[in-house]
């Protein structure tokens, strides 16, 4: 089941959307372009991305924008982010290492598909944690994701993931380093809006259920805000 590989083209999806704005192909892609992606450039045009993960990351109007970190940087960005977070939680906790912190943007090919398997529960988790994903959303999702991939496996999986209850115990269980648990808590930094309180509480929980400590938390969230800031100049 290649997660790496839809995980990729999730982020391309929303890049592209992105990017189509500010160039002069914008109109020959809404031509081309269906589905979700008209649908949010359309009457709910609130969103962060384009694809299925725009949806993912939320429509509704008032979402944050730290979701442009992942369309616009894609894996790299978010590897990178998590790197100078848990690098900075190190010295400044005195917890250096003799190797430097095994985020997605440094770790062998080989391991890369864990790191994005754990990422994409997050995503999801966060995607439904203020329960707005509907029986109409769901069908958008599952329309654009299956022109990602015809793999039966990969489809079967999103579907159990899209339909488990949100269950922060269950969803760190995926963390199996602590570098990966940084990466899945600063997806969900970037995608959860901490105004409404039930996304807030369970980013609250799912930080707890991570193990990580609450100074790791801070930096993570920090270095999010440098990256949207960065963004949005």
């Amino acid at each position: 089941m290649n997660t790496k590989g839809l995980l990729g083209q999730l982020l391309q999806s929303g890049s592209g959307f992105l990017n189509s704005n500010n160039s002069a192909a914008s109109s020959t892609n809404a031509k081309s372009g269906s589905g979700l992606s008209e649908l949010l450039s359309g009457k709910g045009g609130a969103a962060l991305g384009g694809g299925a993960l725009g949806l993912l990351l939320g429509s509704k109007k008032g979402r944050k924008l730290g979701g442009k970190v992942l369309t616009y940087g894609g894996m790299a960005a978010l590897g990178v982010v998590a790197f100078k977070a848990y690098n900075n939680w190190q010295s400044n906790n005195q917890q250096q290492s003799a190797t430097p912190p095994a985020t997605i943007d440094r770790v062998p090919e080989a391991d890369v598909e864990i790191h994005c398997k754990a990422i994409l529960i997050a995503v999801i988790a966060a995607a439904k944690s203020d329960g707005h994903i509907d029986d109409r959303e769901r069908e958008i999702i599952d329309a654009e994701i299956k022109k990602f991939t015809r793999d039966t496996t990969m489809l079967r999986w999103v579907d159990s993931e899209l339909q488990k209850p949100l269950d922060p115990v269950t969803i760190a269980m995926a963390a199996s380093t602590q570098e990966i648990a940084a990466e899945m808590y600063l997806v969900s930094v970037l995608i959860i809006d901490e105004e409404s309180f039930m996304e807030r509480s369970y980013l609250n929980e799912l930080g707890q259920q991570l193990k990580l400590p609450l100074a790791l938390q801070q930096e993570l969230k920090q270095q999010a805000l440098a990256a949207e800031q960065m963004v949005t100049e």
